[in-house]
């Protein structure tokens, strides 16, 4: 299940020439391990992990028997309620996650479990458990699932930080598309802190040309060391079709999710976050000429609430927020997202560019 359909498929060679090569430059394979490369080892260590999840939702529906009647459906469409009575039709939901514990915690996609009133999640080796929604934050689109492993042991994979990627790594999309088996797709970090997005709340993610298709959405994003660095959320395509644009979910997000899951911080409509009470704005070239900067950089404060607790930190209005702990912002999407990653009750330390002096503020 995903948001836009999508078919992609993207390849990474294992070398890039620049330029023409001479006849000199080119030659044999001497080696076998200069034939072999391959991804196949570390897809082998991760992929156990990666479980397909079917999603049951029960609907109901008023359907009245003058529906059909051409007569009535002139004048009032197909909803016309005269008579109606209801009907329940049962919907499924396919998707993909991951287990990050050993406790047989999975990380999927929200959309993936809307509204579900069965959850089943199948390993790679065709087991099959019954799954539970521990929590769904609509507002990151992330879901945390827990089975029963009954003793069993389940294979999990880490996470790592997503700011050790830089663009152009390489990295693999695993899931289920379309939900004929366990696929591996590879590409390359196209994107860091894209921003300029609607598909969630913080709209803060990596950009990536592996495949995330139908099917794909809850499945992980994975490093070269073999560790998760994102959740595959969605695509861009204009029309259904390949263009090579999609979207993961950075696993600072992913973790915070998970802390406030273990800390017993999330309610009914999901994880329960710092409140900042700031209005802000991108630093345009014009604000940024009348503030007598060089480039436009950081968030500028527009307005502060009463009680913002960005004000009894000693922000002002006109302030210039430059980083939050220690990451670069250049947007309110930014600062909003690196602020959704602070855990409650710990502190952030928004470096502030005010009336011409940079200092610190916690």
């Amino acid at each position: 299940m995903t948001r836009v359909i999508i078919f992609l498929m993207a390849m990474i060679l294992p070398f890039l020439f620049i330029g023409p090569a001479s006849a000199q430059d080119r030659a044999v394979p001497q080696e076998d391990t200069q034939i072999k490369l391959s991804f196949a080892p570390l897809v082998k260590q991760v992929s156990p992990a990666v479980v397909n999840i079917y999603a049951e939702r029960v609907v109901t529906q008023r359907v009245s028997p003058f529906m059909s009647d051409p007569f009535f459906e002139q004048f009032f469409g197909g909803s016309f309620g005269f008579g109606s009575v209801p009907r329940q039709r049962v919907e499924n939901a396919l998707g993909s996650g991951v287990i990050v514990a050993a406790d047989g915690l999975v990380v999927t996609n929200a959309h993936v479990v809307e509204d579900a009133d069965e959850i089943k999640v199948i390993l790679p080796d065709e087991r099959e458990f019954d799954a539970v929604k521990v929590l769904s934050d609509e507002r990151s689109d992330l879901a945390l699932l827990r089975f029963d492993t009954e003793g069993e042991d389940v294979p999990f994979v880490e996470m790592a930080p997503s700011e050790s990627l830089e663009v152009g790594d390489l990295v693999l999309a695993i899931g289920n598309p379309f939900g004929v088996g366990q696929t591996v797709t590879s590409g390359i970090v196209s994107a860091l802190s894209r921003s300029s997005l609607n598909i969630n709340d913080f709209n803060f993610f990596i950009q990536t040309d592996a495949a995330i298709n139908p099917g794909n959405s809850g499945g992980p994003l994975i490093a070269m060391d073999g560790k998760v660095v994102g959740i595959n959320s969605a695509i861009y395509s204009r029309s259904g079709g390949s263009m090579g644009i999609g979207f993961a979910i950075p696993s600072e997000m992913v973790a915070t999710v998970i802390a406030a899951e273990a800390a017993g911080q999330a309610g009914d409509h999901g994880v329960i976050r710092p409140w900042l009470g700031v209005s802000a704005q991108k630093v345009t070239s014009d604000i940024a000429k009348s503030l007598d900067l060089k480039r436009p950089i950081g968030v500028l404060i527009a307005a502060l609430h009463s009680h913002s607790p960005a004000r009894k930190a000693g922000l002002n209005v006109g302030d210039v927020v430059l980083a939050v702990n220690g990451n670069d912002v250049r947007d309110p999407s930014e600062m909003k997202f690196r602020m959704a990653t602070v855990p409650l009750g710990e502190h952030a330390v928004f470096s502030v560019l005010s009336k011409g002096k940079q200092k610190d503020n916690n």
